[in-house]
């Protein structure tokens, strides 16, 4: 199975989260910099909350998918909203791209809001839910 991590953070709270579900994917955590020019049956895709929509930078990033990935899963942070699952997949749907309908969300830290998080039952949570991913 091919299964790829890209994620966007500005505070690094994404990052942990795509660097644990990485690891236990075995793959490598990459920003939506780093475009994917693969075929690939499972894209983690990590993106936080910003002024309630998901940054422009995971926009232009789904902007680049092809049905060459084949199913996304959606884990995000988020200091106040609850997460961007409904946000990434209309994007994704745009592009007819499945997306699971399991996700991984969790409290970000923001300023006082939530501070220490992701902690590391957060990251617990995340690895736990990759391996139910894969299966």
């Amino acid at each position: 199975m091919k299964i790829a991590v890209r994620y966007y953070s500005k505070t690094g709270n994404t990052k942990k989260l795509a660097e644990a579900i990485a690891k236990v994917a075995g793959v490598k955590a990459e920003t939506v910099d780093v475009m994917l020019d693969k075929d690939t049956d499972i894209l983690f895709l990590g993106s936080s909350v910003y002024g309630a929509g998901v940054d422009p930078k995971i926009k232009e990033f789904i902007a680049t998918l092809s049905p060459k990935v084949k199913k996304v899963v959606n884990f995000s942070s988020a200091a106040i909203l609850k997460s961007t699952y409904a946000q990434v997949s209309k994007l994704l749907a745009e592009k007819q791209i499945q997306v699971d309908s399991r996700e991984y969300h969790c409290r970000g830290s923001f300023s006082l809001l939530h501070k220490g998080h992701p902690d590391a039952k957060d990251i617990s949570a995340a690895e736990k839910f990759t391996r139910e991913i894969l299966g």
